[in-house]
């Protein structure tokens, strides 16, 4: 029997980096309209870095820009970091979704082109560093929606003279939901959920799979 495809909206509260794990709040259906309306939008990360090093992309996943060999110590990461938080204004990256004039600037430097943006305000509210050593540590953020963790790394280590990327990323926290309310891709398609939502899910991924009334 011939069957009819349905589509079904899919939404989630923040875009994860490539390189990124973590928290991702993911909205089926109706509760897509929802998403506006949450009570807390803010984000909490644990994110590896290094200094020494400027890349394209203000992480390890780019081209090398620039290397510095001077090196600092705890203390000096430290005494800066209340400058970068609370409320700060931030220059969204060239390789970040946020749109100019139509266009993705992700898009734009792909093809080797640089625009001009216009900074952004932000709320960092918490900056821990939890631990330092030969140029590469982690910090510990919490952030309003709209932050870019490796730009806030890259802007730390343009001030202290050395240049700096995100290595990795983890987010712990997104719209008050932690990584212990979340279930892995592996997980969900091992769930009892039914096969309706697993199709949302995978169309959420990027796959196309036909979804018929009789699923």
């Amino acid at each position: 029997a011939a069957t009819s495809e349905k589509k079904i909206k899919v939404g989630h509260a923040g875009t994860l980096d490539p390189l990124a794990t973590g928290v991702l709040p993911i909205f089926i259906g109706k509760a897509t309209k929802r998403i506006p309306l949450l009570e807390n939008h803010d984000k909490s990360y644990i994110a590896n870095f290094q200094l020494g090093v400027t890349t394209d992309t203000q992480d390890i996943s780019g081209t090398e820009i620039a290397k510095s060999k001077k090196t600092v110590n705890m203390s000096e990461i430290l005494a800066i970091l209340p400058k970068f938080t609370g409320e700060i204004e931030q220059i969204p990256p060239m390789f970040s979704a946020v749109k100019i004039n139509g266009q993705r600037l992700y898009d734009l430097a792909r093809q080797g082109k640089e625009v001009e943006r216009s900074a952004r305000k932000i709320t960092v509210y918490e900056l821990n560093l939890l631990d330092f050593a030969e140029n590469k540590g982690r910090f510990e953020i919490k952030c309003s929606k709209g932050t870019y963790v490796r730009t806030l790394i890259n802007d730390i280590g343009e001030m202290l003279g050395t240049g700096g990327i995100m290595t990795e990323l983890v987010r712990t926290g997104a719209c008050g939901y932690t990584l212990s309310d979340c279930v892995t891709i592996e997980e969900f398609e091992k769930s009892p959920l039914s096969l309706r939502t697993v199709h949302c899910f995978i169309k959420l991924c990027g796959f196309t799979l036909p979804l018929s009334d009789e699923e």
